[in-house]
């Protein structure tokens, strides 16, 4: 090892989205992938709190009355979705919307992200929490769903349980998607990167490249 090599470059990238957004799951596929292969770059994550759908039932809604409100009809839903799947695929993703029965307020997921960080499992939870939805088509608004997930890496089933049941986390996450659309963030995903440089949308594995590049870039000249 060269002693006299420069550090890694340490960039802080911010990821604005939400766990029923299959534009966001395939946005930070595509930034995993990325980082996966340029292992120079030193990242720390951070993920940050969207709601497509704030007045979400906690309870959520069925899919049918979803697709209906979001779309207007659910076989305009269904075409969108086609071209999302074939997306996915290209990537790795095996979306099966199909299996979806109820769309869940993801309030709790965020919270349960923003609880997982003390343990050092939020960056695997959110992969797991964005395949148990739309792949595995589980309703990740259920507490229970979201315990389970944690425990598989790891953390305590019965101190998640607790926190679940509780509030704590929840006026963050409100707080934190208001001043996401104060920054005039109103789609996601959007991606931050050392707190000046922004994208928004799932941008092909080349873009985000060139992004991080850029401000790994400037960092080394500050």
């Amino acid at each position: 090892m060269n002693i006299l090599a420069p550090l890694p470059a340490r960039l802080v990238i911010e990821v604005v989205h939400d766990f029923v957004c299959p534009w966001c799951y395939l946005g930070v596929k595509r930034l995993s992938l990325l980082l996966a292969r340029r292992r120079d770059l030193n990242v720390e994550m951070v993920w940050r709190p969207f709601l497509l759908n704030p007045d979400m039932p906690r309870s959520g809604m069925t899919r049918s009355d979803y697709m209906i409100r979001k779309f207007g009809a659910e076989e305009r839903g269904r075409r969108l979705y086609h071209s999302i799947t074939e997306l996915g695929a290209s990537e790795g993703i095996e979306f099966n919307f199909a299996a979806i029965r109820r769309t869940p307020s993801s309030v709790d997921a965020h919270r349960l992200i923003r609880y997982a960080q003390a343990f050092g499992a939020a960056d695997v939870l959110v992969d797991e929490i964005f395949r148990a939805h739309f792949v595995e088509g589980l309703d990740i608004g259920v507490p229970a769903t979201l315990v389970r997930l944690a425990a598989l890496q790891g953390m305590d089933a019965r101190a998640t349980a607790l926190f679940l049941a509780s509030s704590e986390g929840a006026e963050f996450v409100h707080a934190e998607n208001l001043h996401a659309h104060r920054l005039g963030i109103n789609g996601v995903p959007c991606f931050l990167i050392d707190g000046e440089h922004a994208i928004a949308g799932a941008q092909e594995v080349e873009v985000l490249e060139r992004l991080i590049d850029l401000a790994a870039c400037t960092m080394r000249e500050r």
